[in-house]
């Protein structure tokens, strides 16, 4: 497996296959490719704070951070960096080796941009990885933040090409494209993955995986979301996704991209720790760690703890200078960088 081929030039019809193999067969190929690439008992470790949150003008379907759904969120201004620091602190202190940013824009201002630069310089100097998410870039701005110090960028394309219409209506499946674009020109690593459980079906679900497989550059990493229905939204009633193919898009993400970093992402409180571990051996390498996603609830830090000793898992830092993958073992807990409220501006 060291001389895995990446792919670019999947089919629709590959990867339904591979969403169609037995449970069991499906699970069995995707830990053999993800013990090859990664350690399979380490967990990346990364923790989402929400520095700006509420009153987004986007109207995706699933996200209670959009100022025209009644959903309880305020809209609240910038944090401070002293402020950004105090929480960064503190999950560095919990075992997080990235710090997640992310901000309810459409798309930063330059003067947004210059606010975030310094905040993610503050928090690169405390020796964690960055990661933000802001919405769609400007001329300039992802090297902007590159400059700053900032490592991942992240931008979900959220769901399959002909799918994003009935969730999205504010902003072109192409926009999103030109962001990721202007984030690997800047040299910027990339987090970019999708929601699952929105009313899509498999077919769709497996082009959400073909589309991101077949991105210039496989993401660095790929947040792997189930839809956290949240009330005031249109996804409010969605029917829930079933846990087994839950696991099944992680473990197809997983033979896709062998040397991403697949991220077990939003909706995780939802999900009972078997389903969990079935996720980690099917190849999901990543998780949020805190007791929030932005605005959704997440498993609290010692009920994360408490599966790993169960499941014999550590937490790792990743350093990914070549698209190679290298764990190390860290001291203490665990937390990611995807999508929390399952918002296209969470890993």
């Amino acid at each position: 497996m060291a001389n895995t081929i990446l792919r670019h030039d999947w089919s629709r019809d590959e990867v339904r296959r591979l969403f169609d193999l037995p449970f069991n067969e499906l699970l069995h190929q995707a830990h053999e490719v993800h013990r090859a690439q990664h350690d399979p008992n380490a967990v990346q470790v990364s923790t989402l704070l929400s520095i700006k949150t509420g009153g987004c003008p986007e109207d995706c379907a699933y996200c209670p951070q959009a100022a025209r759904y009644d959903t309880g969120v305020t809209a609240q201004k910038l944090m401070e960096v002293e402020e950004v620091l105090e929480r960064a602190r503190a999950a560095k202190a919990a075992g997080a080796s990235r710090f997640c940013m992310g901000a309810a824009w459409r798309g930063p201002k330059d003067r947004d941009i210059s606010k975030v630069a310094a905040i993610v310089s503050a928090v690169k100097d405390l020796g964690l990885e960055t990661c933000a998410t802001l919405g769609l870039l400007g001329d300039g701005h992802a090297q902007a933040l590159k400059n700053a110090g900032l490592d991942y960028y992240n931008h979900n394309i959220d769901s399959a090409p002909e799918f994003y219409g009935e969730i999205i209506h504010t902003r072109e499946y192409q926009d999103r494209l030109v962001t990721l674009e202007q984030v690997r020109d800047a040299g910027l690593k990339t987090c970019c993955g999708g929601i699952v459980g929105m009313g899509e079906t498999r077919d769709q679900r497996a082009g959400l995986l073909q589309a991101l497989a077949n991105l210039p550059a496989h993401p660095q990493s790929v947040p792997i979301n189930q839809l956290v229905p949240v009330p005031g939204t249109p996804l409010a009633n969605a029917e829930p996704l079933d846990p087994f193919e839950f696991v099944r898009t992680i473990a197809v993400a997983r033979l896709l991209m062998p040397l991403s970093i697949v991220r077990l992402s939003a909706g995780r409180q939802q999900m009972d720790d078997a389903v969990q571990a079935l996720c980690f051996y099917a190849g999901a390498g990543s998780i949020f760690y805190g007791e929030k996603l932005l605005t959704t609830g997440n498993p609290d830090v010692e009920a994360d703890r408490a599966l790993f000793r169960r499941l014999d898992l550590h937490p790792m830092e990743v350093s990914e200078p070549s698209g190679t993958v290298h764990a190390g073992i860290l001291a203490t807990a665990e937390n990611g960088c995807g999508a929390g409220c399952g918002c296209s501006r969470a890993a």
